[in-house]
Parts: C-alpha cells; structure tokens; sequence
C-alpha cells in the first residue's frame, strides 16, 4: 500500500511562488509516473504536471515555464515548484502515482493541499 502526503499549499500573491511537496510512503516499484492534478471549485480535476520513473516530465500548456516537477529518490518525494503564480491558478493541488506493474495499473493519490492566488 502506497500512502502520499502534501505539504506546502497555502496563500501568495500573484506573482508569487510556493513549493509542494509529496512524500510517498510504501513501494512504488521501479515503474511509475508521479504527477500533480489540481481542482478548481466547478471545475473538472486537471493534470498539471508529470514525471515518469524514466524521467520524462510534462506540463500542461498554462504551467509550462512557470511549474517545474521534480524528484528526490532518496527521500521518495517528488516536487512541485511553482513560480509566476496567477489567481487562475487558485485550486486543491493532489499528488498521485500510477504503479505499473505486468498484470494491473494501480493509482494513489495524496489528501489535497489548498493553493490560493490573490490577485
């Protein structure tokens, strides 16, 4: 079993940054993508950000060159450093990883941790 727990979420103004952080707790195998998703209230949960086991990462159009993932093996926590901040980008932030393994493909996701932009 793979636990996750968020830190860093809070209030900033526009122009702003903060840093999330995602402990994972448990095995996650050699296999993964670990990314953030974040929700706006009325909004559909949206992918932010990823970074596959092989170190691949992505980002949605509105983050790119603003949010950078990263990653600490050895404390098995990944980052989510965010700069540039604006009031759209207001939301519950949640981590997750996708394990892959031969037979099943199998998500966790982290508690939620509430960013707030003020303009």
């Amino acid at each position: 079993q793979v636990q996750l727990v968020e830190s860093g979420g809070g209030l900033v103004q526009a122009g702003g940054s903060l840093r999330l952080s995602c402990a994972a707790s448990g095995s996650i195998g050699s296999i993964y993508v670990m990314a953030w998703y974040r929700q706006a209230p009325g909004k559909q949960r949206e992918v932010v950000a990823n970074l596959s086991s092989g170190g691949r990462t992505g980002y949605v159009d509105s983050v790119t060159g603003r949010f950078t993932i990263s990653r600490d093996n050895a404390k098995n926590t990944v980052y989510l450093q965010m700069n540039s901040l604006k009031p759209e980008d207001t939301a519950v932030y949640y981590c997750n990883v996708r394990i892959i393994s031969v037979l099943t493909t199998s998500d966790y996701w982290g508690q939620g941790t509430q960013v707030t932009v003020s303009s």
